[in-house]
């Protein structure tokens, strides 16, 4: 885990969550909520992307043929 000082210099550890929160709220604070939704965008792009080229567009085709028959 990582170490956290506090201002009074003691030092306690920081669990994951606790980690991301903080880098979390201090990526919104310097680039603002519309941020978030950019590189969503972006991520899901690229992921849609890759699974394309790894599965092709039959793949689609099944997986949409299979939701439509619930």
């Amino acid at each position: 885990m990582a170490e956290m000082t506090s201002r009074n210099g003691s030092s306690s550890k920081m669990s994951r969550a606790e980690a991301g929160r903080k880098g979390g709220l201090t990526t919104k604070l310097r680039h603002g909520e519309e941020f978030f939704g950019k590189i969503g965008r972006i991520g899901g792009k690229k992921g849609g992307d890759t699974t394309k080229r790894r599965y092709g567009v039959e793949f689609y085709q099944r997986i949409g043929r299979k939701g439509g028959s619930r």
